[in-house]
């Protein structure tokens, strides 16, 4: 997936390791644009407040410029939309069969893996989906605390890999000791370290 289309959550944006704008996506690289030409500011970075991928962003031009290229390429009237790709494989499936928006993958099972699926009530593939959905449901905490562990991770090496105690912190981090992380962290840049702060605490809420 292209980080942008994810960031319609809120975004961040560094200028080396100081924090110079947050909010939605258009906004932030609007006000990142004027950094770029700064060189005492360092690579301007935006990443996605939620999962701390990077998003990438073309500053040529004027800041309008940026902004305008972040539009998604399914708002160009010749790029089919998403949706109408699952319609045209949901009508493949002969009529009075519901437009579902499934997709259609290759999974490989053993073979009393397909037996018990295709015993099941409606088949394999209905029997996959709610196993899927069940799961989704049981381990709905646990993959959220994963995904916040992932950002704390991702954004720390990419943003503090060059700042002191970095494999210290790391180390606390993996440990769950996040008074010690806080500790170790007290001589970093201030946007850096609160932002740090703020995934971690998403870990163990």
């Amino acid at each position: 997936m292209d980080p942008r289309f994810h960031s319609q959550s809120p975004v961040i944006a560094f200028a080396g390791h100081q924090r110079i704008a947050s909010g939605p996506l258009c906004e932030v690289v609007l006000e990142a644009h004027s950094w770029t030409s700064r060189l005492d500011a360092g690579p301007v970075l935006v990443f996605d407040d939620l999962t701390s991928q990077l998003v990438e962003v073309d500053y040529r031009g004027s800041a309008m410029d940026a902004a305008n290229r972040l539009l998604p390429a399914s708002s160009s009237p010749e790029a089919p939309s998403e949706g109408a790709g699952e319609d045209t494989t949901a009508e493949k499936r002969g009529p009075g069969r519901p437009k579902m928006g499934v997709v259609a993958r290759e999974v490989t099972l053993l073979p009393r893996h397909w037996e018990w699926l295709n015993q099941q009530s409606g088949g394999a593939s209905v029997a996959l989906r709610k196993l899927v959905e069940d799961a989704r449901k049981t381990h709905a905490d646990r993959d959220r605390k994963r995904q916040a562990a992932d950002a704390v991770h991702r954004f720390l090496h990419a943003l503090a890999g060059d700042l002191p105690q970095f494999e210290e912190v790391t180390r606390a981090f993996h440990a769950s000791d996040f008074p010690r992380m806080t500790e170790l962290m007290a001589t970093w840049p201030e946007g850096v370290r609160e932002h740090v702060e703020r995934l971690v605490g998403r870990v163990g809420a």
